[in-house]
C-alpha cells in the first residue's frame, strides 16, 4: 500500500517546532524515531531541560529555609511554577494549588484528607469504568477502612460515558464523585462542565483527573465548576516527579495534612503541632525544586505556541492517523467517541499487543501496549490488553505513514 501524500490544511510549522525537543531526532535501531506515546509521557523541549539545568548550575539550594541569596532563588522558581500553574487553570488564588508529584499523590491526597475522614459504613464514591488505576485504587483503599463502596458508571462501545446512568448513581449516600476529563486509552473527553452541574445540584463534590486533559486543551477550573482537578507536569511537556491539585478553597481549609513533616507547619510542640495554611500544610518536606522550575518553562512554552494552533493541528494529525489505520485489514479501534483527543487504541486480528509493539520498535516506533493502568475498561472490551498510539503537536503526518508503513510491515510477520 503507498503512502499518502502529506498535504497539512493546518497552517502550523511542525518542523521548526520539532527543533524544539532534542529527542526527537535520534535513531532507534537504526531508524528514525516515531514517538508515539505522548499519553504515557511527552517529550521535553530544550526551554525545560535547560530550565531545570540553570537550577542546577546557578541556584540549586532548599526552599523557604534559607535567607542567603540561592535559598531565595530556589524559593521564587518554585513559587512562580505555582503562579504560573494558577494563571495556566484560572485558579481563584495561587494558594488553591498543592504543588505535589503528580495526579496519583493528587489524588491519594484527596482520598485520605478529604474523603476517608467523611466516610462511614454504607457511603459511596462514584467514578467511572474508563478510569486510570490512579483514579479507582485510592478510592478503594479508603472504602475498605471505612466501609464504604466504590461504585462505577458505564460507557457504551464507543468509549463514551452513558450520562443518565452517572447520574443515576448519585445518591444521597455518595460522598464524592470522579471521572477523567480526557481517558488516557480511549481519548474520550468527558462533558465536565455537565457533570459538575449534576454533581453540585446534589451536594456531591466531584474531583476530575486532568492528566491527559492539560496537554491537548485549555482548561478553566472555575468554568469547569468542579471541587478538585489534579494535574501531571510529565504529560504536558514538564520533567517527570511534578503535578498539582487544584481544589475550592473551602475543601483545602477542611482538609488535615496527609504528610507530615518540615514546612507545613507553623510550629511544633510535644503538646501539639499547629499547620502552615493551604497550600503549604500539604507540602511537607524538599520538593522537586528544579522540576518545578522545569514546570514553570513549560507552561511558558505551551502558551507561546498557544492552544489553538496545537490543537487544530492534533486534530488533523487525529483524524490522519485513523483513516490510515482503517485501511488495514483486522484492525479494530477502541474508541470512536464523537469528542476525543489524539490517543487512538486498537488491535489487529490473530497478534497480541505486545508482539505488535516489540516489532514496531525494532523499526523505530514507539507505542505503549498492554492494560494502560485501565483493568476494568480492558474487561469492558472483552480484552486483555491493546496497543496505543498517542500523539502530540510535534508529531508529523510523515510519521504516521512510517507508523502504518512498520505496522503493515509487522502484521506481516504475524499473520
Amino acid at each position: 500500500m503507498n503512502a499518502k501524500p502529506s498535504h497539512p490544511s493546518v497552517d502550523f510549522d511542525v518542523q521548526r517546532v520539532r527543533l524544539d525537543f532534542p529527542l526527537l531526532s535520534r535513531t532507534v535501531h537504526g531508524k528514525p524515531l516515531v514517538y508515539f506515546d505522548n499519553a504515557n509521557t511527552s517529550q521535553k523541549p530544550l526551554s525545560v531541560i535547560e530550565a531545570v539545568d540553570r537550577h542546577y548550575r546557578e541556584h540549586n539550594a532548599n526552599v523557604a529555609r534559607a535567607v542567603h541569596q540561592l535559598g531565595e532563588e530556589a524559593t521564587a522558581a518554585y513559587e512562580s511554577a505555582r503562579d504560573k500553574l494558577a494563571a495556566f487553570i484560572n485558579a481563584g488564588s495561587r494558594n488553591d494549588v498543592v504543588l505535589t508529584s503528580g495526579t496519583t499523590q493528587s489524588m491519594n491526597l484527596v482520598a485520605y484528607s478529604y474523603a476517608l475522614p467523611r466516610l462511614q459504613p454504607g457511603d459511596a464514591i462514584v467514578t467511572t469504568v474508563m478510569e486510570h488505576h490512579a483514579n479507582i485504587v485510592p478510592w478503594q483503599l479508603v472504602a475498605a477502612r471505612s466501609g464504604a463502596t466504590v461504585k462505577a458508571a458505564p460507557i457504551d462501545q464507543r468509549g463514551e460515558l452513558i450520562l443518565e446512568k452517572f447520574f443515576e448513581l448519585l445518591t444521597p449516600e455518595v460522598k464524592l464523585a470522579c471521572v477523567t476529563h480526557v481517558s488516557n486509552v480511549l481519548g474520550t473527553v468527558n462533558p465536565v462542565r455537565e457533570i459538575a452541574r449534576e454533581c453540585r445540584r446534589r451536594g456531591i463534590p466531584l474531583l476530575v483527573d486532568g492528566s491527559q486533559a492539560m496537554p491537548h486543551r485549555p482548561v478553566d477550573v472555575q468554568a469547569l465548576g468542579c471541587d478538585f482537578y489534579a494535574i501531571t507536569g510529565h504529560k504536558m511537556l514538564a520533567p517527570t516527579g511534578t503535578g498539582a491539585l487544584w481544589a475550592k478553597r473551602e475543601h483545602l481549609q477542611s482538609m488535615p495534612p496527609f504528610f507530615g513533616g518540615g514546612e507545613m507547619i507553623r510550629e511544633v510542640r510535644f503538646d501539639g503541632t499547629t499547620f502552615a495554611d493551604p497550600p503549604h500544610k500539604f507540602e511537607a518536606g524538599t520538593p522537586n525544586i528544579a522540576g518545578f522550575a522545569g514546570v514553570g518553562a513549560a507552561i511558558d512554552y505551551i502558551q507561546s505556541l498557544g492552544f489553538e494552533a496545537t490543537r487544530a493541528w492534533e486534530h488533523e494529525l487525529l483524524t490522519y492517523a485513523t483513516e490510515r489505520l482503517r485501511e488495514i485489514p483486522g484492525l479494530r479501534i477502541f474508541g470512536e467517541a464523537a469528542d476525543k483527543e489524539p490517543v487512538i487504541s486498537f488491535l489487529i486480528e490473530g497478534a497480541q499487543a505486545t508482539d505488535l509493539a516489540t516489532l514496531l520498535d525494532l523499526e523505530g516506533v514507539a507505542v505503549r501496549s498492554g492494560h494502560h493502568c485501565a483493568h476494568p475498561l480492558m474487561q469492558f472490551y472483552g480484552v486483555p490488553a491493546t496497543l496505543r498510539a498517542s500523539l502530540a503537536f510535534y508529531n508529523t503526518r510523515e510519521e504516521v505513514d512510517a507508523f502504518i508503513a512498520a505496522l503493515l510491515k509487522v502484521r506481516k510477520l504475524l499473520l
